[in-house]
This record gives structure tokens, sequence and C-alpha cells, in this order.
């Protein structure tokens, strides 16, 4: 499966941003998916993920209800809407196959969108 993610950019402090994240192949509907992101000198940290059927989700803890990720099967389509957003959520945002809080869990990674959020 291919990733392209889009809707990264430049937001003031408590803004809000949607990610998108289409894949292609036929078996998108079959995956776990999920958010990471990395910040400039740190390393790569887990956002959310959602199963496959949509019907489970697992937030990061700094989330704290800001995000919510869904996932459109039929448009292939995986998404993240980011509200209230803070400058320490400044990051490239990835979206990847897998599930839950370690990010060894997953794989097939697209090549991410840059979310600026400005003081």
């Amino acid at each position: 499966v291919q990733l392209q993610a889009s809707g990264g950019g430049l937001v003031q402090a408590g803004g809000s941003l949607r990610l998108s994240c289409v894949a292609s192949g036929r078996t998108f509907t079959k995956y776990n998916m999920g958010w990471l992101r990395q910040a400039p000198g740190k390393e790569r940290e887990f956002v959310a993920s959602i199963a496959w059927s949509g019907d489970s989700t697992w937030y990061a803890d700094f989330v704290q209800g800001r995000f919510t990720i869904s996932k459109d099967n039929t448009a292939n389509t995986l998404y993240l809407q980011m509200n209230s957003l803070k400058p320490e959520d400044t990051a490239i945002y990835y979206c990847a196959r897998g599930w839950g809080p370690d990010t060894d869990n997953y794989h097939y990674w697209g090549q991410g969108t840059l979310v600026t959020v400005s003081s």
C-alpha cells in the first residue's frame, strides 16, 4: 500500500487543521491505520490510531481530546482533525499502517506533511 499525506500548513495557536492520507490499493479497508509525528530534534512519536473497521480508536495522552482520527474506507482515506493546536504540535505528521502507541508497530509510512503552529 502507498500512502500520501496532505493538509499540513502554518496555523496560529488555537487554530485547526485537517490532515488527510490517501491510500492506494484495494485492501485499505482491512488495515488498522495511524498518525505519528516527528518534531525537529525529537524522535518519532505516536499520535492516534484507528481500527480497520473504524469502531475503535487510540490516542496519545498529549492529544487530550483535541484531535480526532477517522477513516473513510469508501474513499481509501484516513483523516486527522486537529483543533486547539499548540506550538508544541509543530512537527511532520505521518500516516502509516499499524495500531497502538509503539512506533515499531507501524509500516508503509507515507511521506509526511508539515504542520507548523505559531504562538
